[in-house]
């Protein structure tokens, strides 16, 4: 079945090249101009993924990505023109799978959508990994935690996922995206950084003293085999 894309963008000139481009490679879309009408419209039909601008007309992209990632799990890629890191961060922060400087290349576009629709759908069926309390389903695309599912965005099962199936082994950055095939990282990019702190914040007892997800400097990541 064809994907469908929900285009939150307030300029009609942008929005129509998107739209021509992403429908020219097999997909279909639909667009709202505001944030209000972006929101309604994911409420009411589906979605498999958004790409949503940080700049509209009625409300901050941050307030519409935190709306509707407080009721779905759709991936989210975020265009923001404002040039501020800060601005990335806090999407990534928000529930944003990944995110778009302006302007950029419609092939860019279409390249980072379909890893997060990847992210999305990988994972072989009835797969379920366990860590003491901590189980990954990856048919679901799950994390739970005592039973309890815990709120991941695609890009951080993703991320947390290929930590685990490489347990007790230090993932480098750039082993991690090639790993769940997302773009390279620029240089000083931390943006995976802030997905990790999320994670850390859905499953750990204390997101400051992290037992699961263990940060080693200078290098990367280590998911700990052994955990209670």
């Amino acid at each position: 079945m064809t994907d469908r894309i929900l285009l939150i963008e307030d300029d009609t000139r942008l929005a129509e090249m998107v739209r021509d481009y992403l429908e020219g490679a097999g997909f279909r879309t639909a667009r709202a101009a505001t944030g209000a009408a972006g929101i309604a419209m994911h409420a009411r039909e589906t979605f498999d993924a958004i790409v949503l601008d940080l700049m509209l007309p009625d409300m901050d992209g941050l307030d519409v990505c935190r709306q509707i990632r407080a009721r779905s799990s759709t991936p989210i890629l975020m265009l923001t023109a404002r040039g501020d890191a800060m601005d990335r961060v806090v999407g990534l922060e928000m529930g944003a799978d990944d995110y778009l400087p302006k302007p950029f290349e419609p092939r860019e576009l279409l390249a980072r959508l379909k890893a997060i629709l990847r992210r999305g759908k990988s994972g072989p069926a009835n797969d379920v990994l366990r860590f003491g309390r901590l189980e990954l389903d990856r048919c679901a695309r799950e994390v739970r935690l005592d039973g309890e599912v815990r709120p991941l965005t695609s890009y951080q099962f993703g991320l947390l996922l290929a930590l685990a199936e490489h347990a007790g082994r230090v993932m480098s950055r750039d082993a991690l995206m090639d790993l769940i095939k997302a773009a390279p990282l620029e240089p000083f990019d931390r943006s995976i950084d802030v997905h990790i702190s999320r994670i850390r914040a859905a499953i750990e007892d204390d997101a400051k003293k992290p037992r699961r997800v263990i940060t080693v400097r200078g290098v990367g990541y280590v998911f700990a085999k052994a955990q209670d």
